[in-house]
This record gives structure tokens, C-alpha cells and sequence, in this order.
């Protein structure tokens, strides 16, 4: 025969899994899941989502990825130039050059739309999460900011077989 056991209300269950939880993590066998950010940096995860960054080479200003954008935070300018034929006797041919790539992380969600759109691989996500800035403004990075960031993409790894 089961022993009749009551419940406990639901506000002294919650109690008690707080001060179990409370005096777990004050344990000094337990390890301290917090980091002191300032002075300790976080490890992120490889595929973490931080900053994006430009390939200003790939990019021929198609515009697809600020077409797609839902917040709209994407800024592209280009223009044509007709380039020399490759071989005599060859058409002029015209190349895309890009004038303005900007992109406002005021404005971003990080969805990660813009990356997986480019056709031509030209974004990329960084794992640099430090790049808050005191002024709205500053949150609005160029091309050349955007190109700096590019040096701190991990390289891709091989896929599973």
C-alpha cells in the first residue's frame, strides 16, 4: 500500500529548488558558471553569430542581400566600368565596382539573411561580439570597417562524412 504523501504548494516547491540551487553553486566543489567579462574574455561557440564582415573583392553589388534584408540596414552604391577585352580583337566587357557597402548595427537583428543570400560569397559571420560604440551613429560601419572585419573569420571547417 502507497503512503499518502501531500504536496507542497507550488510557492514552497519553487522556494526549496532555489535554496538547493542557491547553496549548489556557492559550493566551492562546484565550478562558477559565470565569467568576469571585463577582465576574463567569453569562449564563444566556432559558429557563433558576432559581427559581419565584407569581402569587398567578391562583392559585384548585385544588392540581393539588401533586398532581402527585413530591417532594411543594408546600403550598397556601385557602379559600371568598362574593362579592357581579355584577349585582341575582344569585346569591352563592363565589371561591377562597388562605392558604398554600409551596414547599420543599430539597426541589425542578425538574422543572417544578407549572408546566406550572397551569391557570391561575400559576407561572412565573425565571432567578434565587442564593437559597442558610445554614439548611435558609429554603429553605422563602412566598407573599410566592414573589410577589417573579415581577418577574424574562422576558417570553415571540412564537412562530416
Amino acid at each position: 500500500m502507497k503512503k499518502f504523501r501531500p504536496k507542497l504548494p507550488g510557492f514552497l516547491t519553487g522556494m526549496k529548488i532555489l535554496l538547493f540551487n542557491m547553496f549548489k553553486t556557492l559550493s566551492p566543489l562546484s565550478p562558477n558558471p559565470n565569467v568576469n567579462y571585463p577582465f576574463e574574455k567569453e569562449i564563444v561557440a566556432p559558429r557563433a553569430r558576432g559581427v559581419i564582415a565584407l569581402d569587398t573583392d567578391a562583392c559585384t553589388s548585385c544588392m540581393l542581400c539588401a533586398r532581402q534584408c527585413p530591417d532594411w540596414c543594408i546600403y550598397i552604391e556601385g557602379h559600371k566600368e568598362l574593362q579592357p577585352p581579355a584577349k585582341p580583337g575582344g569585346r569591352e566587357r563592363s565589371r561591377a565596382v562597388l562605392d558604398r557597402f554600409d551596414i547599420d548595427y543599430a539597426l541589425c537583428m542578425y538574422c543572417g539573411i544578407c549572408v546566406e543570400v550572397c551569391p557570391f560569397d561575400a559576407l561572412f559571420w565573425t565571432p567578434e561580439y565587442e564593437y559597442s560604440e558610445y554614439n548611435m551613429g558609429d554603429m553605422l560601419h563602412d566598407k573599410n570597417r566592414l573589410d577589417q572585419w573579415l581577418n577574424t573569420v574562422p576558417e570553415v571547417e571540412g564537412l562530416e562524412s
